[in-house]
C-alpha cells in the first residue's frame, strides 16, 4: 500500500512537471547573471534554443521533465565563451610567418600570401578547421573579420556555432574584391542573405584606418547603419600606427574616427592598445565595444592594452584571439583569460588587479556586450538562448578547487572543456564534434600547408 502511495505521488510529480528538451547538470553552475551566482550541484533545464531554467539540480529535475539529460557531477557548467575578435579561415596560415613586426609581417608575408592562396575552397576548410578548435575549446561565439564571408557564415552554421562576422572592405584589391565599392557590394548581398538567421549576424568590417579611406569606412558605416548590424574594425593596435595618424591628421585614430562619424551605430573595435583617456571617452560615449587580444598583443610587441582604464571607464572588453597565423597561433581563450589577467597584474604592479571573475566576465557576459549579444547569451539565465559548456574538473591539475573562478582561469584549460551546446543543440558531446568531421579537416589541412609553402619565396 506505502509503495502505490509513493508510486502514485511520482508519477502525479511527473504529470506536474514541464517537458524540456534537455537537463544539464554539474558540480558548479557558474550562471554570470546579474548576481553572479554559483549554484552547488546546478543544473540548467531548457527548450528548443533557449534556456527555461537555472537552479539547484534537484530543484529543476523536480520542476522539468526532459527528454535528454547531460549529469556532469566532475565539472563545471558554465556560458559559452566568446571570441570576440578573430581571423577564422586564417587556422591554414598558422604559423606561417612568425616573430616579425605588425607591419613587415602583414605586408611581406600575409598580403602576399592571402593574394595567391585565397579562395572560397580555401575559406571554408580553413573556418572548418577554426571551428572545430573553437568548439574543443569552448568558444560558441566567434567574430570575425575576412574575405568570402558568406562562405565563413556557411561553414560556421555547419560546425553548429554562432557568428559575427564581418566582411572585409579594404582600399586595395584582395581575394574577393578589387575594389572597396566591389567589397562593400558584397558586403550588403551577404547582409541581406544572413540578417534573420539564428546563428549568424552578418557585419562589415572596414580593415582600419590605415588601410581604409575617409570615404571608404563612411560608406562602410552607412551600410552597417542601413541594416543595424555591427562594424567591426582594428583600432590603435600599435604606437607605429597612432604616430602616423597624428601626424597626418593631427589627432588619434579613435578621434579621427570619431570626427568622421565611425562609431555612430553598432562598433566593436579590436585592440585599442593605444587609447589615451579622451579615447575611452570617446568609445564609451558611442557605445564601443573593444576586443582585448593579450595574445596577438604581446607576440608581436604591440603593447599592454590599458584594460583596467578601459574597464573602469565603463566600456565593454571582451577577449579575442585574433587570428592564428602569426599574431597568435590558436584560438584558445582559455589562455587568453589567464595572460590578460596576469599582464594587467604586471602592468599596474598591483596582483589584485583584473581578478579571475573579471577575466571570465570578459570571456563571457562582457563578450556578448561587445558583439551586442549580451540579451542574447553570456550568461545563463531563463529566456537567453542556450550556449552554454561543460569543463571537466577530474584531473590532477584541477583538484583541490577552493575557488571556481581562480580554477577557471588559472588553472583549467581548453583540453578540459567536455561538452558544448549551441541554441539548444549539442556540438560537442565527451570531447567529440557531433558536427564535423575532424579526420577530413586534419587531411585537407595537411592538404592546404602544401600548396601554400609551394607558393612561398623560397
Amino acid at each position: 500500500m506505502i509503495r502505490s502511495f509513493v508510486s502514485l505521488l511520482f508519477f502525479a510529480a511527473l504529470a506536474l512537471a514541464e517537458p524540456a528538451d534537455w537537463v544539464i547538470a554539474a558540480r558548479y553552475a557558474v550562471t554570470m547573471d546579474p548576481a553572479r551566482r554559483v549554484i552547488d550541484d546546478g543544473a540548467v533545464a531548457v527548450r528548443g534554443e533557449r534556456i527555461l531554467a537555472v537552479g539547484p539540480r534537484t530543484a529543476i529535475l523536480k520542476a522539468y521533465q526532459p527528454k535528454q539529460r547531460l549529469d556532469r557531477p566532475r565539472a563545471i557548467l558554465l556560458p559559452g565563451l566568446v571570441n570576440a575578435h578573430a581571423h577564422a579561415p586564417m587556422s591554414l596560415l598558422r604559423g606561417i610567418a612568425d616573430d616579425l613586426k605588425l607591419q613587415e609581417w602583414l605586408e611581406k608575408y600575409i598580403f602576399p600570401a592571402e593574394a595567391k592562396n585565397v579562395t572560397p575552397e580555401f575559406v571554408r576548410w580553413g573556418t572548418r578547421l577554426a571551428c572545430l578548435e573553437m568548439a574543443l575549446s569552448g568558444v560558441t561565439t566567434y567574430a570575425d573579420m575576412y574575405y568570402f564571408e558568406e562562405v565563413v557564415a556557411e561553414a560556421t552554421k555547419e560546425a553548429g556555432l554562432r557568428g559575427v562576422l564581418g566582411e572585409t572592405i579594404i582600399n586595395f584589391p584582395v581575394p574577393d574584391a578589387r575594389t572597396p565599392a566591389e567589397g562593400l557590394k558584397r558586403a550588403e548581398a551577404f547582409i541581406r542573405r544572413f540578417r534573420n538567421d539564428p546563428l549568424i549576424v552578418p557585419a562589415v568590417a572596414p580593415h582600419a584606418v590605415y588601410t581604409n579611406t575617409e570615404e571608404s569606412l563612411r560608406q562602410a558605416r552607412a551600410l552597417a547603419n542601413r541594416y543595424d548590424v555591427p562594424l567591426l574594425t582594428h583600432l590603435s593596435e600599435t604606437k607605429a600606427e597612432n604616430e602616423q595618424v597624428r601626424a597626418k591628421w593631427g589627432m588619434t585614430p579613435a578621434a579621427l574616427l570619431d570626427q568622421w562619424g565611425i562609431f555612430g551605430g553598432k562598433t566593436l573595435v579590436a585592440h585599442a592598445v593605444w587609447v589615451d583617456e579622451a579615447d575611452r571617452r570617446i568609445l564609451r560615449e558611442r557605445g564601443a565595444g573593444v576586443a582585448h587580444c593579450p595574445s596577438s598583443n604581446t607576440k608581436l610587441a604591440s603593447g599592454v592594452a590599458p584594460v583596467l582604464a578601459m574597464l573602469g571607464a565603463g566600456l565593454a572588453v571582451g577577449l579575442g584571439t585574433d587570428g592564428p597565423a602569426g599574431s597568435n597561433n590558436d584560438f584558445n581563450l582559455f589562455e587568453e583569460m589567464d595572460l590578460a589577467a596576469k599582464m594587467q597584474k604586471v602592468f599596474s604592479g598591483d596582483p589584485r588587479a583584473l581578478p579571475a571573475r573579471q577575466a571570465l566576465e570578459m570571456a563571457t557576459i562582457l563578450g556578448a556586450r561587445t558583439v551586442s549579444l549580451d540579451k542574447q547569451i553570456g550568461s545563463l539565465e531563463p529566456g537567453k538562448r542556450a550556449d552554454l559548456i561543460t569543463v571537466a574538473i577530474d584531473q590532477p591539475h584541477a583538484v583541490p578547487l577552493y575557488d571556481v573562478y581562480s580554477q577557471l582561469v588559472y588553472a583549467l584549460k581548453a583540453a578540459d572543456v567536455r561538452d558544448v551546446m549551441v541554441n539548444g543543440r549539442l556540438i560537442l558531446r565527451e570531447r567529440q564534434s557531433l558536427m564535423l568531421n575532424p579526420a577530413a579537416i586534419l587531411a585537407k589541412a595537411e592538404e592546404f600547408r602544401a600548396k601554400i609553402s609551394a607558393s612561398l619565396p623560397q
